[in-house]
């Protein structure tokens, strides 16, 4: 008896996980360069620890390209065995594109991240953090250069 009252206490102290669908907008600006190249872009969600609990979006030509997206791949990317089915996929024209997954997400704090580079172009890396409780969260930020407009919802499946 004592050995089932203690396993229910600690049930109580474990966080309640959430089936939830991750929706993000993402908005790649036209650039007016002298040589242009579609950019590889990753969305992927962290915890606290700053480790990768969820893959949102991968989008690149060539797998050898993978290590450009860094912080990405410092943050779990390079353990993925890619291509990562209903995650990766090829680079995207100029224009607001979105994604969505369903996962199944504890509640706590996360930060959703959205990271772009171009080949012969630049770098931009965007995190916006949220809490997570299984009640719908909408969030976004603007970009300066790599990416326009980035919009995050998260709601229960």
């Amino acid at each position: 008896m004592k050995n089932i009252l203690l396993g229910l206490a600690l049930l109580l102290f474990l966080p309640v996980s959430y089936a939830a669908k991750v929706t993000a907008q993402i908005t790649i600006p036209k650039l007016n360069v002298a040589e242009y190249h579609r950019p590889y872009v990753a969305i992927w969600i962290e915890n606290k620890k700053r480790k990768q609990v969820a893959q949102i979006t991968l989008w690149l030509e060539q797998e050898k390209w993978h290590r450009d997206l860094r912080s990405w791949w410092r943050r779990g990317g390079k353990s993925l065995k890619l291509p990562v089915d209903g995650v990766s996929g090829a680079t995207r024209k100029p224009g607001q594109h979105t994604v969505s997954q369903s996962i199944d997400l504890p509640a706590g704090d996360y930060t959703i991240n959205f990271e772009s580079v171009r080949e012969v172009g630049g770098r931009e890396y965007i995190k916006i953090p949220f809490s997570w409780n299984g009640e719908t969260v909408s969030v976004e930020k603007q970009g300066k250069t790599e990416l326009g407009q980035v919009r995050f919802t998260i709601a229960q499946n």
